[in-house]
């Protein structure tokens, strides 16, 4: 299941741990939401992730007109004094920096967090605090699943994103990562990330034009006003096959009886005859 909404490991591993916290029915349905394009907004606003999800058309239960349902979602955040621990263990590993300057979660992440009793990635049903406007009495809702999938594809493609689903704003964890050598390395590289690109004046270089002599010449122009050194021919070796008869007679590779330059000799003169007429 996880792996039709999600490519990488922490990707897939989010969506585990809400299968194993959640009603299968319910994810079901909140994948066909995800699917369906029934969540019109989403966005993440001080590690909140916020959206506004097409409801369905009931008039069983008078529902006329389709509904729009807000649909909250938070993770548990990490305090900041144990965000500044986590980071400066993260900070001192090349390892660690390595792999998050390629935009990758590295696969020992929870080593940063494990010492303080903590983790990364939820994996329990407290790591998460939701909400719905839906008038569904369950929790998590249809909408809230498919909120929960659509993070998960999001973790993908910025798996800082889970950092700032923690409780630490990219402000911040680019200040406490300057703390150390590495760590500057990867903040440099965050702000890259997020700077806007700017248009390029031309894909090429612009040409300079060259003002030349009034009284050149052409010939010269053409030709040179020098004339280029001669070249020495190079000499052609004068024992042929020089590489196979460097090898001897019996070289260590051959076990045959008959000599190998001969047996060499035969097969040029075969493939050199082989097309004559």
């Amino acid at each position: 299941m996880a792996s039709n909404f999600s490519r990488t490991w922490w990707g897939k591993q989010f969506i585990a741990a809400l299968e194993d916290i959640t009603d299968a029915g319910r994810l079901s349905r909140g994948r066909s939401y995800a699917r369906g394009s029934k969540v019109k907004t989403f966005h993440i606003q001080d590690g909140t992730a916020i959206a506004h999800v097409r409801g369905s058309v009931n008039p069983y239960f008078g529902v006329y007109t389709e509904p729009t349902y807000t649909t909250v979602v938070e993770i548990q955040p990490i305090s900041d004094a144990k965000w500044q621990a986590a980071i400066a263990h993260i900070a001192s590993k090349a390892s660690f920096i390595s792999k998050l300057l390629l935009n990758e979660m590295p696969d020992n992440i929870e080593d940063a967090f494990t010492p303080m009793g903590l983790h990364l990635l939820p994996n329990r049903r407290a790591d998460f605090k939701t909400s719905c406007t839906c008038p569904d009495y369950s929790n998590p809702c249809k909408h809230i699943a498919g909120v929960y999938y659509l993070l998960a594809s999001q973790l993908d493609e910025d798996p800082f994103l889970l950092f700032e689903l923690r409780g630490l704003s990219r402000h911040k964890l680019k200040q406490e990562l300057a703390r150390s050598p590495l760590g500057q390395a990867l903040s440099a590289e965050l702000d890259a990330q997020t700077s806007e690109p700017r248009p390029a004046a031309a894909y090429y270089s612009p040409h300079q034009a060259m003002e030349l002599p009034a009284d050149i010449s052409l010939r010269d122009f053409w030709q040179g006003a020098k004339r280029l050194p001669l070249l020495e021919p190079v000499r052609q070796d004068g024992v042929p096959a020089v590489l196979i008869k460097k090898q001897g007679d019996y070289p260590a590779f051959w076990d045959k009886d008959q000599s190998f330059i001969a047996s060499m000799e035969e097969l040029y003169e075969r493939v050199r005859t082989k097309n004559k007429f």
